[in-house]
């Protein structure tokens, strides 16, 4: 008997086909877990909407957060140091 083309099995086209309902049953138990904890914290509906955009996220590791380059300024609009007693510049109330 011979093998038709509707009886071969796409191995791989399978594979991708179950990697692919894996990863949207993590993502929707990710996404329930969040919902869960923004009802028992009785967030808000602006909080409740960001936990779960977020809960993809991880938070990062102390290795990642001790000992990096800091490549933005907290404030780059500041100067670098402050000048010494006076503040030049700046407006004088009178009375």
């Amino acid at each position: 008997m011979a093998m038709s083309q509707c009886d071969v099995i796409d191995f791989s086209a399978l594979e991708r086909e179950l990697q692919v309902a894996v990863e949207s049953e993590r993502r929707h138990q990710r996404e329930n877990d969040a919902k869960l904890r923004a009802v028992c914290q009785r967030a808000s509906y602006d909080q409740f909407r960001d936990l779960v955009l977020a809960c993809h996220m991880k938070p990062l590791e102390k290795k990642d957060k001790d000992g990096a380059l800091r490549k933005q300024p907290w404030n780059p609009v500041a100067p670098s140091q402050r000048s010494s007693g006076s503040r030049a510049g700046s407006p004088t109330l009178r009375a």
